[in-house]
Formats: structure tokens, sequence, C-alpha cells
């Protein structure tokens, strides 16, 4: 189901960039993978295995671990998986002519999606970028389970050759020209997961994780479209499907810090003790400011941020989102 053997880098060597290249990989592929530290490259370009997470998988040929940023960064296709707050740094060296955002978080200096700063920031042509996004962990891509996200551009074209170099026996992509909506799905389902799992933690039960979902779907939906997102795409896999999984499988890092703030721990501890990035702790600011700025409603949003500030405690903010006044649903 691929277009034939391309070569594909990978920047980044969290669990979900080694699943990517491990999936890339078993597609026959040639993977360049990137880690920002030259020892653990050494070790992972030895080693027989791959890491994902706690697991480790048997690891193809055809993968290469390097540091060498411009080495992966010269690949045919290369796929970003860091946290948002690291593209400043990473992406200018990447020469690729397609470039694949796996990111879901604002750029933190500029509040944009990955893409938008790619574009605007550093000059990358739109029709050469992709985001690819959807209700994924990267153990279910690294074990085989089958899996589909959606790939994002606006470029037709790209966005489908994309999904034939991703595509396989265990993983469908399909494809978007609403790269905008595709990476806003993402980003503010994070922000929404926190919440759902601050309920968790309080043992509020599922007719409030229901209702935290929906209207939180009603949430990014608001959002995302006010900045040029079609209300369609965020009904799909990268909108209302992350936002289900995220939000009610305890595999997600922003439903963790929603469920140990709920319980009393203190955000400093849970970030410490995490392990690894919850983009929605960075993002919930950025996307309170991004609604602000133009006038969008956003009570759960906002109300995650007053949490994670220590502004309102879990239990205020329940009682808070309780009180506001009586609405129209739609």
């Amino acid at each position: 189901m691929t277009e034939g053997k391309v070569r594909v880098g990978v920047v980044g060597q969290g669990a979900w960039g080694a699943a990517l290249a491990l999936h890339c990989a078993r597609q026959g592929h040639d993977v360049v993978a990137w880690h920002r530290d030259a020892t653990q490259a050494r070790a992972r370009e030895v080693a027989d295995s791959l890491r994902v997470g706690g697991e480790l998988f048997a690891k193809p040929n055809g993968i290469r671990v390097t540091s060498d940023l411009a080495e992966c960064g010269r690949a045919d296709f290369v796929v970003v998986a860091l946290p948002a707050s690291a593209w400043h740094e990473v992406v200018p060296a990447l020469e690729a002519k397609v470039l694949i955002s796996a990111t879901k978080g604002l750029e933190k200096t500029s509040g944009m999606t990955p893409l938008q700063y790619a574009h605007e920031r550093l000059g990358r042509s739109l029709d050469s970028l992709c985001v690819i996004s959807g209700p994924s962990f990267a153990a279910d891509l690294a074990r085989g389970t089958p899996v589909s996200l959606a790939a994002g551009s606006t470029s037709n074209a790209i966005a489908q050759k994309v999904a034939m170099v991703l595509s396989g026996k265990t993983l469908r992509v399909y494809t978007s020209e609403d790269p905008r909506g595709v990476e806003l799905g993402g980003i503010l389902k994070n922000v929404v997961a926190i919440a759902v799992g601050i309920s968790d933690g309080l043992s509020y039960g599922p007719s409030t994780k229901a209702a935290l979902i929906t209207r939180g779907l009603a949430e990014i939906t608001r959002i995302a479209t006010a900045l040029g997102a079609k209300q369609q795409t965020l009904y799909g896999l990268s909108g209302l499907g992350d936002l289900v999984m995220t939000s009610t499988d305890d595999q997600s890092r922003n439903r963790t810090v929603g469920l140990r703030l709920g319980r009393g721990e203190s955000l400093v501890d849970i970030v410490n003790s995490l392990g690894a990035t919850a983009e929605g702790v960075s993002s919930a600011p950025l996307v309170e400011r991004l609604a602000r700025d133009n006038n969008i409603e956003a009570p759960i949003v906002s109300g995650v941020v007053q949490v994670i500030q220590g502004v309102l405690s879990p239990k205020e903010l329940a009682a808070a989102l309780m009180a506001r006044p009586l609405r129209s649903e739609f």
C-alpha cells in the first residue's frame, strides 16, 4: 500500500517517534531516526531492539539511529515527533522536501500551530507541509494494533503521498485538505483531556465525563473554526476520535495529569514524575489566549488554566462550570 521504498527521517525518539520509526521500517522504508543525545543514539544504533514506552520490539534492519540532525533532515520525508517547544531549535536544520508534523502542541514563542510556525516564521512552503494526527497510542502502533490517522496538507497530492508512505496492514491513513483542523483537533483535545482527568480524579463518574467530552468537543470546534479549521474535520479522527481516546484511557499523559490533579497532587510533582511531555499543560494558557484574542467562549480551557496556575482547586473548577448562566445547547 506504499508508493515504494523511500527514505524517511524521524526526528525525536520518544515513544511516538520510536513507534513511527519502527512502523516505517516494517513498511520496507529506509529510516534515519534522530536522537538528541549522542550516547543514546549510539546505544540505540547497535541494539537489536527498540524501546517504545516500556516495551521492547525487535529492530528491523532498515533503521539507522543517529545524533546527526542534518543527516536525518535530508530524507525524502521527515516526521517531526517532538514537543512543540523544540520546533524553533530543530526544524530550521531540516532540508526535507516534505515535512510531516506529529506534534500536538502550540509553539510557545508564537502561539502558532507547528505548521503555521514552519510556514510563517521559517519560510516553508505550505504545500511542503503535512500533519498526521488521530487516535493513536505509540504502543498500539508498535504492537501492530489496527490504527487510523488523518494526514492533512493544503496540497492533496502531498497528503496522498504521506498516506501512501505510512499506510500498511496495521495503519490506515486518510487524507485531508484541512491541515489547520487536523492540527488543532490534536492540540485542543489535550486540554479537554486534562479536564476529564480532573473529573475522574474527583470520582465524579461517567455522567460528568460524558458531559465534559461533549461540551469539550463543542469548545474545540468553536475555537478551531474561528481559527480557520473546517467544522467537519473536528468530528473526524483528529478531533472527536482523538478526544475520546485521550480523555478515557489511562495511557494518556494529559488525562493522567488531570487524574492526579483531581486526587490532590501538585502540578510540579506530577510533571517532574511523569517522564514525558504532556502537551496540554503548556498549550492550555496559549489556547486560552487565542480564545480570548478572538472573543471565543472557552470555559473548560479557562478552568483548566486556572487549576494549573493554582487559582482554582479541582472542586472549585467543577462548581464554576456548573454555575455558568443557562443557555441553548446549540
